[in-house]
């Protein structure tokens, strides 16, 4: 944690400071230019447009695309249902192909929602939660709005305007923005429980423009969380699996594993591992190897779901790569911090 990180509930008298911007000027000024940009890479956005294929099980549900703008990353099989976006600029929203209709609205000059009680089946945030001054206020209008068992996703990333994103959402890391928006959505008393989702570490589309730099695919975070009071009726939401290991069940996992002292293949992306070599541990030695074979595949599943999974478990932002020791034949994870570790010991 941050030395200055001062968690909402805690000390709800820094909220001014905390919700302070760089640049407070109006709203409307700043937002009045169009940028029709992604404003994260293709990888990304693709992860986006599953999470909410995965998360949206509603029949023809109605949709509110929450600080809208040119593209609403909805997935093709909900684009014929009735989709009202809000946001700051007229002129993305009327490009914004997906939208039934819109509305232009400033939640930071006016937080309650033009909307009717109960209404929506579905609200949707995209990297924009960063901006909101009084996001408890916005969030707890989001629960009013929603009809019963309905689904309000928030997601971010780690790319925003800082001059308009809020002092504590700058300040903070990661780690610290997920109980940040936890905390939110407790204090609303307006949801039920939260769900998270992480995506990171994944290699950058080779065609995007920052590949060459080596840094990974923008990470994609995501909190989410349902209405209370659920009908009987309503379809439950699965758990998220958005890298699937194709049609391989357990079964065939335990054959790839059985079979790894020949393929030397990760059983779970069938990529070849690689050969590692064992580093000097001054404080104890945890292998008896000179080398191991380690999966450094970023687009495994056994990887990427990690940083979920860990995070989770130990609320530490890390994963885990896929490792096989050859000497004693046994399969077993390796964590890891970022992508880039580890990777200076592979030697084949």
């Amino acid at each position: 944690m941050h030395e200055n990180f001062i968690p909402l509930l805690v000390d709800p008298s820094h909220h001014q400071v905390n919700f302070s911007r760089m640049d407070e000027s109006d709203d409307a000024l700043f937002y009045s230019k169009e940028r029709l940009v992604s404003h994260l890479d293709s990888l990304a956005l693709e992860t986006i447009v599953d999470l909410i294929e995965n998360l949206v099980v509603e029949d023809n549900p109605t949709i509110l695309d929450l600080m809208a703008s040119w593209d609403s990353h909805i997935p093709v099989r909900l684009r014929s249902c009735r989709i009202t976006g809000l946001g700051m600029n007229e002129t993305e929203l009327k490009k914004n192909e997906v939208l039934s209709d819109y509305v232009v609205h400033d939640l930071n000059r006016d937080c309650r929602l033009p909307f009717p009680d109960g209404h929506f089946d579905v609200v949707l945030n995209t990297v924009s939660v960063d901006y909101l001054k009084n996001p408890v206020e916005v969030f707890r209008e989001v629960g009013r709005i929603l009809k019963p068992g309905g689904l309000f996703l928030v997601i971010f990333s780690n790319r925003m305007f800082p001059e308009k994103a809020v002092k504590i959402w700058r300040e903070s890391s990661e780690e610290e923005r997920i109980l940040l928006l936890e905390e939110i959505f407790q204090e609303t008393g307006a949801f039920d429980s939260t769900g998270l989702f992480i995506s990171k570490g994944r290699p950058r589309p080779s065609d995007d423009k920052y590949a060459n730099l080596g840094t990974p695919s923008d990470p994609v975070y995501a909190i989410y969380a349902e209405k209370p009071g659920k009908a009987a009726s309503r379809k439950s939401r699965p758990p998220i699996r958005l890298l699937k290991e194709g049609a391989m069940n357990k079964d065939t996992l335990e054959t790839k594993k059985e079979q790894i002292h020949k393929t030397l293949r990760c059983p779970h992306c069938d990529e070849k591992m690689k050969k590692w070599a064992v580093p000097e541990n001054p404080f104890e030695a945890t292998w008896e190897n000179e080398f191991l074979y380690i999966c450094f595949n970023d687009n495994c599943p056994y990887y990427v779901r990690g940083w979920d999974h860990v995070y989770k478990t130990t609320s530490r932002m890390a994963s885990y790569r896929f490792m096989y020791n050859q000497d004693k034949d046994i399969c077993s994870p390796i964590p890891v911090p970022s992508p880039k570790a580890l990777r200076e010991s592979i030697i084949d």
